[in-house]
C-alpha cells in the first residue's frame, strides 16, 4: 500500500493555447489597362409600382387646443423633452394649434408643467 501512495500520477501538463496567425495583408490588385466588357445582362423582372401613402386622415370638425411652451426642458428627463418634441415644441413661448385627441392630451398631461393649455372652439 505505502508503494501505492509514491507512484500517484503526475499533474496534467496544461495545453498551450493555440498561436493567433499573424494577419495577412491582401495582395494588392495589378493595375490593368484593358477595360472589361460588361457582362450580358439577363433581363430583370418587372417591379411592381411603388405603393401609395395612405390617405391622410381629414382633420375633425372637433376642438383644438392652443398649447404654448413655458418651461425649458433643460435638466429634465428625456421623455419630457421628447414629448414637448412630439407636440411640435422645442422652443420657448413657441405655440402649437393641435387636434382635441386623447393621445394629445395624454401628451401634455405628462408634460403640463412645461405648457400652458388654452381651449379653442373650432
Amino acid at each position: 500500500m505505502a508503494e501505492e501512495k509514491k507512484e500517484k500520477k503526475a499533474p496534467a501538463k496544461k495545453k498551450a493555447a493555440p498561436k493567433k496567425a499573424a494577419a495577412k495583408k491582401p495582395a494588392a490588385k495589378k493595375a490593368t489597362t484593358a477595360t472589361k466588357k460588361p457582362a450580358a445582362k439577363k433581363a430583370a423582372p418587372k417591379k411592381a409600382a411603388p405603393k401609395k401613402a395612405a390617405p391622410k386622415a381629414k382633420k375633425a370638425a372637433g376642438k383644438t387646443l392652443r398649447v404654448t411652451q413655458i418651461g425649458s426642458p433643460i435638466g429634465r428627463q428625456a421623455y419630457q423633452e421628447a414629448t414637448l418634441i412630439g407636440l411640435g415644441l422645442n422652443k420657448m413661448h413657441k405655440t402649437r394649434e393641435l387636434e382635441d385627441t386623447p393621445s394629445v392630451r395624454g401628451m401634455i398631461n405628462k408634460i403640463s408643467h412645461l405648457v400652458k393649455i388654452e381651449d379653442d372652439a373650432a
